[in-house]
Parts: structure tokens; sequence; C-alpha cells
């Protein structure tokens, strides 16, 4: 985390032993995403005369890049919140998989599309139904008639642009799949 662990307690006296438990939780969370700013967690009595069959609150609060995650354990629904440490470890288990859903998310969003292996054709052999791409990068790929996509080998001519898909061949690299490019396309 880049700000320290904030832990506060409310109608109960600070505890060590649920202070240490707070903090293996928010490690196991730290390690999880390593990009997580701060965390806030509130501890809470809801009734502080009571001696026995209390009920706790845990409430915890992430800041992460563009967002805020927040989970409340509320008591009234988990009368297993009499025991501190089950409110801590269902509070915790449930900002878990939100921060899980956020970074599936963001490294989705994040993900930037590939521009596809793009050259021009070097070589065409069409009484053998083959041919040749020089690729941006200088390489030679071999391509079958049946490569070319939308029936096309017909219009293909040396230095024609195209975009393919390559893959390891029996004899080295293959075009599984060649297009024409138009006169909009990607490059490097």
């Amino acid at each position: 985390m880049q700000l320290p662990l904030q832990i506060t307690f409310r109608n109960l006296e600070s505890s060590e032993a649920v202070e240490a438990e707070v903090r293996k939780k928010a490690e196991k969370l730290d390690k999880r995403y390593d990009r997580i700013m701060t965390c806030h967690v509130v501890v809470e009595a809801r009734h502080k005369q009571h001696h026995k069959g209390n009920l706790y609150h845990v409430r915890v609060d992430l800041t992460v890049p563009d967002r805020e995650l927040a989970v409340s354990r509320e008591p009234e629904e988990h009368h297993a919140h009499e025991d501190v440490y089950v409110a801590i470890r269902d509070a915790f288990n449930a900002v878990e998989r939100q921060l899980e859903k956020y970074a599936s998310r963001r490294r989705t969003e994040v993900k930037a599309h590939e521009v596809p292996a793009h050259g021009h054709v070097s070589q065409l052999s069409p009484e053998r139904d083959f041919g040749r791409i020089e690729s941006s990068d200088g390489g030679d790929i071999y391509f079958h008639r049946n490569s070319v996509l939308n029936a096309e080998f017909d219009k293909l001519e040396i230095g024609t642009e195209v975009r393919f898909v390559e893959e390891e061949g029996e004899r080295g690299p293959q075009a599984s799949s060649v297009k024409m490019i138009g006169k909009h396309h990607l490059v490097d």
C-alpha cells in the first residue's frame, strides 16, 4: 500500500490481537493487488453496554486507481458477527472479491490491440498456387492460395500490401490467412 493501513475502533477497546488480524488480512490484499493506495478499516461494536452477544460491524475502504471499493458487513444480517474475527474475515473476503473484479476489468481495459502483422507480396507463383510475403521486419513468409481471404489470390501482384496471421509450418513460417490492405491500415 502506498499509505499506511488505518484501523479505527469504535465502541470497543483497541486490541492488539484484532489489529494483528486486520493487518494480516490487509497484507494479503496488498499481495493480491499491489496498486492499492489506501486501506481504512473500521471495527465497531454496535452495543457498548453489552458484555455478551455484542454484534460487530466491520467496514473496509480501499482506494485504488480510478475507484474506491467499500465493504460493510452489517451485524443485523449475520448473527455470526458476535465474533469479531468472523466479522473481519467476512468483510475482507467480500472486499477481496470486489478487488479481483476490479483488477480483472483493469487488465482488459489496459490491453492494447496488437498491430496485425503486415508486409508486401514479394513473390507469386499462380501456376503453383503460392506466394511469399516480405514482412515489415524483413521476414520471408510463405502463403498458399487457400490462405488468401475473400478469394482474392488472383488480384495479388508483386508489391501488394497485405495483412497476415503467421504460424510455424513444416518448412518454416507461413501465413494462415492473408488479406489485402486497403488505403486505411495500421502500421508499426
